[in-house]
């Protein structure tokens, strides 16, 4: 059950990264040449994030470090949108969504134990071993 109600979470916020995609193609066509970087890099990472919250829903103990560098950039995104004030474009938008996001994680993060990611991670055959470089 705790799997479930984490994995529905995660699949919320794989949705709302993937709308926020969709809204975000928008702004990078609309950008000037002195935004127009920052917007594509941003649509990008948002792709990126809808991955890995569906990678995360799929298999949560499979990813070793993928959770905890996740809950961190969303934390830091939180921090940065609280330190930064009103006075910063984007600000208050990043408090929120990204703190709503960082609640998600780690709680989906303690649903899961997605900790255990650690345990069950193996380092591959040594070269020499039976194994390939590649």
């Amino acid at each position: 059950m705790n799997d479930r109600i984490a994995r529905i979470l995660l699949v919320l916020s794989a949705v709302g990264a993937a709308v926020a995609v969709v809204s975000s193609a928008g702004a990078v066509a609309d950008a000037g040449p002195d935004t127009r970087m920052v917007e594509t890099w941003r649509m990008l990472g948002l792709v990126v994030f809808t991955g890995v919250f569906l990678l995360l829903a799929y298999r949560p103990r499979r990813y070793a470090g993928i959770w905890e560098l996740t809950i961190l950039n969303k934390l830091g995104l939180t921090v940065a949108g609280l330190s930064f004030g009103a006075g910063t474009t984007g600000a208050r938008d990043a408090l929120v969504v990204d703190g709503v996001i960082t609640v998600i994680l780690l709680v989906s993060y303690a649903l899961t134990r997605g900790w255990t990611a650690w345990r069950t991670h193996t380092e591959p055959p040594a070269i020499g071993a039976g194994g390939s470089p590649h």
